[in-house]
């Protein structure tokens, strides 16, 4: 089992997750955060910290978003760690209420802590 983070995510990349995680699972992207699921320890302290509902464990991922589980898996491996919380992206207000950002996602990786 791990968690995943999902569309949602897109565009806000809010971070608040990444400080409670107790063993830097956390990857950033440009614009979206991923879970490396060989780090999850399914603690679940990242769940209530994501303001828009991004992140599920992977057997409660919404169908509709199931391909992020293969996303988190392969751009974990891409992406830098993240250990420190930063503000949201700009725009993130209007990106949160938004759906179908998944042409959004841009799978070049984020700046290192």
């Amino acid at each position: 089992m791990t968690h995943v983070v999902a569309e949602p995510c897109v565009d806000c990349r809010y971070t608040d997750c990444v400080e409670v995680c107790p063993v830097d699972a956390f990857r950033e992207g440009a614009n979206c955060l991923v879970i490396d699921p060989d780090a999850c320890i399914d603690c679940t302290l990242c769940v209530s910290q994501c303001p828009v509902g991004a992140i599920f464990m992977d057997s409660d991922l919404p169908p509709k978003w199931a391909e992020w589980l293969e996303l988190n898996a392969r751009l974990s491996r891409l992406w830098p760690v993240i250990t420190k919380a930063r503000g949201p992206l700009p725009g993130h207000e209007a990106a949160a209420t938004q759906e179908s950002k998944r042409d959004r996602l841009s799978e070049r990786p984020g700046s290192r802590d």
